[in-house]
């Protein structure tokens, strides 16, 4: 049974991945400081360590304490207009943590990472599916953030080590859009900014319409395509890539191959939740691009990584859980 620590596991994504961990037979440990994380996402029995990256004695305790052998890395900011609002604290909890992190997974002993990124890296690439090859110029701090994270665990990954040390080895998950939800874990932002949670807002009357940002795209229906992951789908990705670490080092990719437009998002709610959706129409956001799509093809050739499920199963997952909990995580849940 070996012991992984999920840094942010308490967050959406985080949560799914301690619940597949621990499905596996795996013994995951969860540090989170639940600014943004919730305890009612995670299973029973998981140890939990309430501490920021930021407070160096608690992670190093941890790692005195417990043998630790992986870190799967979620502990993130992630908004791209606040990222844009104020940088220096997204270069402080993105990539400023990352370095005591791997310094006292360096005492320790412990060596493999795979690290949450982000397909934001791209920037704005000029080719769709998107490949590991695309240039990497991010247009936000929030894609440098991560970007610099990869290029830290790189060189740390290429250093000399000693004979007697083991070293560094990381894989690194360049994605999209998340959505969808488990039994126990669903998507709750405060303040909401992903596209299928407000849409299903509306549904269910807490939000007056959708707001949709362009309608003249050079798209099909005219509105921008994105890439969307089922969060169980991306939460088996990580597992595969903390097997990864054991033999070798890399990034990658993961998306659907195939991208859904704003209206095919909102037309396949209509249908799911058989409910109208209101939608208002403002002028295009600056800096959207008409389409963004990752390619798997790296993935699913190294990790043996594909996606199962569509954006009809993430739609439907989302508004199961979404009838359950109203109103999200109990208020009680530290956030």
């Amino acid at each position: 049974m070996a012991k992984i620590l999920v840094t942010g596991g308490a967050g959406y994504i985080g949560s799914v991945i301690t619940e597949r961990l621990l499905d596996r037979g795996d013994e995951p440990v969860v540090l989170d400081s639940f600014y943004q994380g919730h305890r009612a996402s995670l299973p029973p029995g998981v140890q939990v360590v309430q501490a920021d990256l930021a407070e160096t004695l608690a992670v190093g305790q941890l790692f005195s304490r417990l043998s630790i052998e992986a870190v799967v890395h979620m502990a993130a900011i992630s908004l791209v207009g606040d990222s844009v609002r104020d940088p220096v604290r997204y270069y402080r909890e993105n990539v400023a943590n990352l370095l005591p992190l791997l310094e006292i997974m360096s005492r320790a002993g412990c060596r493999r990472m795979v690290l949450s990124s982000t397909a934001a890296v791209y920037g704005e690439p000029a080719e769709s599916p998107i490949s590991e090859d695309c240039p990497t110029v991010p247009v936000n701090p929030y894609g440098w953030t991560k970007l610099m994270c990869e290029r830290i665990l790189t060189d740390a990954a290429n250093a000399p080590v000693a004979r007697s040390q083991t070293a560094l080895r990381f894989v690194s998950l360049r994605y999209f859009n998340v959505a969808g939800a488990t039994g126990r874990s669903g998507e709750m932002h405060h303040p909401e900014t992903h596209l299928i949670p407000r849409v299903l807002e509306v549904a269910l009357g807490q939000r007056p319409h959708l707001e949709l940002y362009g309608d003249d795209y050079p798209t099909p229906d005219g509105t921008c395509i994105r890439d969307y992951i089922h969060v169980e789908d991306l939460a088996e990705a990580h597992l595969l890539a903390l097997d990864r670490t054991r033999t070798a080092s890399g990034i990658y990719n993961l998306g659907n191959s195939r991208g859904y437009s704003v209206r095919e998002v909102v037309d396949c709610a209509e249908r799911v939740t058989q409910r109208k959706i209101s939608v208002q129409k403002y002028p295009r956001r600056t800096g959207d691009p008409p389409q963004l799509v990752a390619s798997h093809r790296k993935a699913a050739e190294e990790l043996g990584w594909r996606p199962r499920l569509g954006l009809e199963d993430m739609i439907r997952s989302a508004w199961e859980w979404r009838l359950r909990h109203p109103a999200g995580y109990p208020p009680h849940s530290p956030s």
